[in-house]
């Protein structure tokens, strides 16, 4: 891990960390795996299987752990993503939703290692924070309908359309 970072995300998987991190890092520039142990003859899992790696996304170390079933993700940690198009939004909603990822409400999902994101476009905070109650409003219950997030109907809401 970094000196630089003083604090790194640990993420706890069942036994696939390295398909994660090579998802993960596939989806974000400025990512790469950094390190993986791996077991050896000794264990404590498979000889050659991952027990701890490091990866970046976006500059952002991570570690994670081939640590058993015993733990889950849940929705009480997720990590949130700043979109700066709809594309952006759709893209990765759509990768980190796949081969058993599960939507959620407002923008969140979980991806299939049970990780939950939030796929969120900048413009978004833009519109839930104007001036006008009015307008913030009409966001806010636009967004509370939606699974994933469209960047033109919150903007329809917010004029009033």
């Amino acid at each position: 891990m970094s000196a630089k970072q003083k604090i790194t995300t640990f993420l706890w998987f069942d036994n696939n960390a390295e398909e994660a991190m090579t998802l993960y890092t596939s989806l974000f520039k400025d990512s790469k795996i950094l390190s993986l142990t791996r077991c050896g003859e000794s264990g404590p899992g498979p000889a050659g299987s991952v027990l701890v790696g490091s990866f970046q996304i976006e500059g952002q170390e991570f570690a994670a752990l081939n640590g058993g079933p015993m733990y889950k993700f849940t929705e009480a940690i997720s990590l949130v993503v700043n979109c700066d198009s709809q594309d952006e939004v759709d893209t990765l909603w759509n990768k980190l939703g796949a081969d058993g990822g599960a939507p959620g409400r407002c923008g969140w999902l979980k991806d299939r290692f049970g990780l939950s994101w939030q796929i969120v476009p900048r413009a978004m905070a833009e519109l839930l924070q104007d001036s006008d109650p009015a307008k913030s409003q009409r966001v806010m219950q636009t967004m509370m309908q939606m699974t994933k997030i469209d960047i033109a109907a919150l903007q329809r809401a917010h004029e009033g359309r």
